[in-house]
């Protein structure tokens, strides 16, 4: 819509502005790694970090969260209202908010989900243009994930002495409102800007996968009885760590909870992981994906394969962070190039 200056030493007083209206969630450093909290002290605050441990998707889709009461007898459930403090996300990098268009695609096909649509009406994203790849197992540049192009409601981009924000909602303009610690910049300058940053940039990440995106959905068309999953399957230990911190992983188990009395209960729906052995399990002691091989296929297929055909979007968007919180050592990176290697002397 339009695009701002902003002074470097100005970005503190910028989020502060948005705290007198809205709660604000910031990346924060803790130990070696990074979170997505509350915003209380600027000092904590970290703009330039590796992808946090957990993506922000935990303040659209909860960890825990209840969806309803019901008492016991009545055909109906209670208590469906959820209020929704309103939020600004701020610092968000572009693969997490490509996850977010993600879980947009899987949330709003109807039926959509009410619950997820009330959030995304209630929190406004304010990203933050990564200047430099963030480690070794980083894909963004592959899955064309490393450069913003939709799902935010402004972007930050750092450009040496300044920040070039790009104003892409009504919602941003609101929260912004006139503040005297903006410039207007000129839309046509401020693209220009940013052409040469972003080329600048390029040169400073690595193509890691031997793939390239445009081949991965023919790549995998060929690759199910690849012997490539057997040896994934081998060093998995099934603890399901890469699908609760993927950005566009949604998978979810529902349980009922009955109180004490027996009078009333609760349901509650909450993160679940196709990894786990019994995630597909049914009645009469089949399952589906006994293997552990077949699981670790089944994640990859879903994240280049199944969501090309139903969406025409990959559901993986490089954050690496599978590969960083993996138990077992099993490598996003080494798996798609150990695949591509198979399907190419093929």
């Amino acid at each position: 819509m339009r695009y701002l200056y902003l002074e470097k030493k100005h970005l503190t007083a910028f989020v502060e502005h948005l705290g007198k209206s809205h709660k604000v969630v910031v990346p924060v450093k803790k130990e070696n790694l990074f979170v997505f909290e509350e915003f209380t002290d600027a000092g904590k605050m970290s703009i330039d970090y590796i992808p946090t441990i957990l993506p922000f998707k935990k303040y659209f889709s909860p960890q825990h969260e209840k969806l309803g009461g019901f008492k016991l007898g009545e055909a109906r459930m209670t208590d469906l209202s959820i209020e929704i403090e309103p939020m600004v996300i701020f610092g968000a990098h572009t693969c997490d908010i490509d996850g977010l268009e993600c879980l947009d695609h899987a949330f709003h096909k109807e039926p959509a989900d009410p619950y997820y649509k009330k959030r995304k009406k209630s929190i406004v994203v304010i990203g933050y243009e990564c200047m430099f790849p963030c480690d070794e197992r980083t894909t963004c540049v592959t899955m064309d994930t490393h450069v913003p192009k939709a799902g935010y409601d402004a972007m930050i981009t750092n450009a040496g002495d300044k920040y070039i924000i790009h104003i892409n909602s009504g919602a941003a303009d609101d929260l912004i409102n006139g503040d005297p610690i903006f410039n207007n910049a000129d839309s046509g300058k401020a693209k220009g800007e940013l052409h040469k940053l972003r080329a600048e940039k390029l040169k400073k990440f690595t193509v890691r996968l031997k793939a390239d995106f445009k081949e991965l959905p023919e790549m995998f068309k060929v690759s199910y009885d690849s012997h490539v999953w057997e040896d994934v399957g081998k060093r998995c230990v099934s603890c399901g760590n890469c699908t609760a911190v993927c950005p566009t992983c949604y998978c979810f188990d529902v349980s009922d909870d009955v109180e004490l009395d027996m009078k009333a209960g609760a349901r509650t729906r909450v993160w679940d992981s196709c990894q786990f052995d019994e995630f597909a399990a049914v009645a009469g002691g089949e399952n589906f994906r006994e293997e552990r091989s077949g699981r670790q296929r089944h994640r990859y297929y879903r994240k280049f394969e199944y969501p090309i055909r139903k969406y025409n979007k990959f559901f993986c968007t490089g954050c690496g962070r599978c590969t960083r919180t993996c138990m077992a050592g099993i490598s996003l990176v080494e798996t798609i190039n150990d695949l591509a290697k198979e399907w190419k002397h093929d």
